[in-house]
């Protein structure tokens, strides 16, 4: 996308997105994705504020110019900026000031604030790190699961508990597992916002896989189960202290692990955003990991990310049912 197709861009997607405008109980979504923009950027909306992200280098003149074309021409006011080239796992850790600027690029500073999708309210932090609190792709899955949840739920990988909140909210007893006390003590602040009192105890820190062989030596079992891991990890994967877990060769593997926590008749949801991985290649770990566990399946559903992602196949979600 060349820089002077940008407002031309922007109107076009900002109309494209008329029922998510005029929606009164989503006010966080993307506003401009990677297929709109040819892999130059996208830009999320949470209420006034912007968040662009950009996937080239930019020099500062039009980095600003930019911001300015989304005040411009949307209802933002507030424009956050998060660069994220290609190499951005280790430039993360080293230039985490340059890559995400604590203030805005536009517009009056807005460190916290919430914002709603499809009626539940979520805390958002643009400036604090290049995760700003949840993700956008998954919101037809977060609602799919509070429609679908079945008696007890784990959530693995569990970020902000998005997911757990959702099943929380339809009377779920849920425990959110994840590496990061950090995320999960936001999670608990978005279940205070939804009008629930967290108890500590469904809020696990820890190693995902590490902590799957616990639950199941214990006996603890769910009826339904989240996986939404990231795409390269590492822990107690395969036994091994700081195992490497790869999505594209290593998802049959968490499957099969957790299938060893989940009832007969019970909900497994597997999720994952690696672009590189198809989801045909995605399903057939899936189904690898059911074969190795010996158990049945029938599919239930399968998503995708919402009408603002056009063109994007990056999220894949299968739900199946346990054997």
């Amino acid at each position: 996308m060349n820089l002077e197709d940008f407002p031309e861009v922007l109107e076009r997607a900002f109309k494209l997105r008329c029922d998510l405008h005029d929606d009164p109980l989503t006010t966080f979504y993307r506003l401009l994705s990677d297929s709109e923009t040819v892999g130059t950027l996208t830009l999320e909306r949470i209420g006034p504020v912007g968040v662009l992200s950009l996937y080239r280098e930019f020099t500062p003149t039009q980095e600003l110019e930019l911001a300015r074309q989304i005040v411009d021409l949307t209802p933002l006011e507030t424009v956050y900026l998060k660069r994220r080239p290609r190499e951005a796992r280790h430039r993360a850790n080293v230039e985490r000031e340059s890559l995400n600027p604590l203030e805005p690029l536009l517009g009056p500073g807005v460190p916290e604030l919430e914002a709603l999708e499809n009626g539940v309210r979520f805390l958002f932090r643009p400036g604090a790190d290049l995760s700003i609190g949840l993700f956008s792709d998954m919101r037809g899955g977060r609602r799919w699961l509070r429609q679908n949840a079945r008696g007890k739920v784990l959530n693995t990988f569990a970020y902000t508990c998005g997911l757990g909140l959702s099943a929380a909210l339809s009377g779920h007893t849920v425990k959110n597992l994840d590496a990061s006390r950090k995320v999960l003590e936001w999670g608990m602040e978005n279940c205070r916002l939804n009008a629930l009192e967290p108890d500590p105890q469904d809020f696990i820190y820890g190693d995902v896989f590490d902590w799957l062989g616990r639950l199941s030596k214990r006996g603890e079992r769910f009826e339904t189960v989240v996986l939404d891991p990231p795409s390269f990890a590492r822990g107690q994967f395969a036994g091994k202290q700081g195992g490497v877990f790869r999505v594209e060769r290593d998802y049959s593997s968490l499957v099969e692990l957790a299938l060893k926590c989940l009832t007969s008749e019970g909900v497994l949801m597997a999720c994952t955003n690696h672009a590189g991985l198809s989801a045909r290649a995605f399903e057939k770990q899936v189904f690898e990991g059911f074969a190795r566990a010996g158990r049945d399946f029938k599919i239930l559903e399968r998503l995708g990310a919402g009408p603002d992602y056009p063109g994007e196949g990056a999220l894949k979600i299968v739900a199946l049912e346990v054997g």
